[in-house]
C-alpha cells in the first residue's frame, strides 16, 4: 500500500513467474493479474551467484565456495550448531512476506522491495512492471536475519549477523550497482545478540527506522536516525496480560493518524 489516496497492489507467484494485481476502490474489485518481466541489468548477476564486494567492507570470500554448488545452484553448509542448511532455506520465514515501498511524495514512481524465499532482496518497479533480484549482501553460508524497510523515500536492508565472536546490526542501501553501509548499531548494543539466533523486523517513518530484535534469549527495540547514525534503545515491552515478564517477540508498526483522510 502506498500513495495518497492510497493504492493497494498484490505481487503474486514465485520469483521466476511474478505478476501483480491492483485494487480498485471505486468498484471494490481487484484488477486482473498482469505478468512482471525480469529487468536486465549488466551491473550485477542474479542473487544466486557469488556475492559482490561491498563498498566500505574488506571481507574476503574463499574461492572454494563456488565448488560447493550443486547442478541446480543449491549450496549446502553446516551452521555453528552443526545443522545442515541449504542456500534455498529462508533464514527468517516470517520475513518472506515483508515488503517496503518507496515513491515520490505525489505517489508516482512506486518501487516495491521484498525478500525472496532465500532471503535475497528483490526490487519491483510497479510502473514499468519489471523486477530484478539484487546481489546478496552476505554469502549464502553466513547466518543472519534480514528485513527490508523504507524511510525518507529510500529503501534499506537491515541485517543482523555474527562475525568474529560478536554480533553486528547494519543498515545497507543499494546504490550504483553495489550495497553500501548507511548506518551501523554501536558494537556495545549489538554484542548482546551474539549466539541468540535472533530475528529482526523493522519499520520506517520519516528519516528513522525502528528495529525490533527478538529471540528467546535476548530482545530489544531500537530507533535509528539513518542520516546521523544515531541509535537509541527503547524501554523493554512488558507482557501486561501475563506474568509481567519481558515479551519474547516484538513487531514494529508505523501509523500516522490523519483525521482528514477518508478510508
Amino acid at each position: 500500500m502506498y500513495g495518497s489516496p492510497y493504492r493497494v497492489v498484490l505481487i503474486l507467484g514465485k520469483l521466476a513467474d511474478l505478476s501483480m494485481s491492483a485494487f480498485d476502490p471505486p468498484t471494490n474489485t481487484w484488477a486482473d493479474a498482469v505478468p512482471l518481466s525480469r529487468k536486465p541489468d549488466p551491473n550485477f548477476s542474479p542473487a544466486t551467484t557469488d556475492p559482490p564486494a561491498l563498498r566500505g567492507n574488506n571481507n574476503e570470500h574463499d574461492d572454494e565456495d563456488a565448488a560447493d554448488d550443486d547442478d541446480d545452484g543449491t549450496v549446502f553448509y553446516l551452521t555453528k550448531s552443526g545443522t545442515v542448511m541449504s542456500s534455498t532455506t529462508q533464514r527468517s520465514p516470517s520475513q518472506e512476506h515483508s515488503c517496503a515501498v518507496t515513491c515520490h511524495p505525489n505517489g508516482s514512481n512506486p518501487v516495491a522491495y521484498f525478500l525472496s524465499s532465500t532471503g535475497a532482496v528483490v526490487t519491483c518497479d510497479l510502473a514499468s512492471r519489471t523486477f530484478s533480484e539484487l546481489p546478496r549482501i552476505l554469502p549464502v553460508h553466513a547466518e543472519h536475519s534480514i528485513d527490508v524497510v523504507a524511510c525518507g523515500g529510500r529503501a534499506y536492508a537491515v541485517v543482523l549477523t555474527e562475525y568474529l565472536d560478536t554480533a553486528s546490526l547494519r543498515v545497507w542501501e543499494f546504490a550504483e550497482g553495489a550495497w553500501a553501509q548507511a548506518a551501523a548499531m554501536p558494537p556495545a548494543m549489538s554484542h548482546g545478540f551474539y549466539g541468540a539466533k535472533a530475528d529482526v523486523n523493522c519499520v520506517g517513518h520519516g528519516g528513522r527506522i525502528m528495529v525490533c530484535v527478538s529471540s528467546g534469549e535476548a530482545n530489544g527495540s531500537f530507533l535509528c536516525d539513518v542520516g546521523s547514525n544515531r541509535w537509541e534503545e527503547l524501554p523493554r515491552c512488558v507482557d501486561a496480560g501475563g506474568d509481567g515478564g519481558v515479551t519474547d517477540f516484538v513487531a514494529a508498526f508505523s501509523f500516522e493518524p490523519r483525521m482528514e483522510v477518508a478510508v
